[in-house]
């Protein structure tokens, strides 16, 4: 079995690595672990600290049978009742398992205070008659380089 080595410069720089870079964000979620077969919404989700900053926003798709498509999107709000007449995002729409990452710059939208996701699925073809989707959105902060 082939091993790389590592070379000195890998070396130098981990060495050099504080413990605080090291450390991985927290990770809220927007949705926690949702198995659902119709269109819905999440429970408004209170921002705090990670208001105002560049978030990463992550869907991950667990588990989805063939022939359907699921479609998330994230909303913000000022108060967590009214929400915009727009979406801040959509992820693409998801045809199998996977994780798709966003990068969302909330710096430029001081007024969201919080998030809250919506999604819509959708079935054809033979089999099962309805979509049946697991899945999750987290939240953390971006890191900026």
């Amino acid at each position: 079995m082939w091993v790389p080595r590592l070379s000195f410069d890998c070396q130098v720089s981990t060495a050099i690595m504080g413990l605080s870079s090291m450390t991985e964000p927290a990770v809220h979620y927007l949705l926690p672990t949702t198995v659902t077969e119709t269109n819905g919404e999440s429970q408004p989700y209170e921002l705090g600290s990670l208001a105002r900053r560049p978030l990463l926003i992550v869907l991950r798709v667990t588990d989805i049978i063939e022939q359907e498509s699921l479609h998330v999107s994230v909303w913000g709000s000022a108060d967590g009742k009214e929400w915009s007449s727009r979406a801040l995002f959509w992820f693409p729409q998801r045809f199998y398992r996977g994780i798709t990452p966003a990068a969302v710059d909330l710096s430029q939208r001081p007024e969201v205070m919080f998030l809250k996701t919506r999604w819509e699925v959708n079935r054809w073809g033979r089999g099962y008659p309805v979509p049946r989707f697991e899945f999750s959105v987290e939240v953390q902060q971006a890191e900026r380089k």
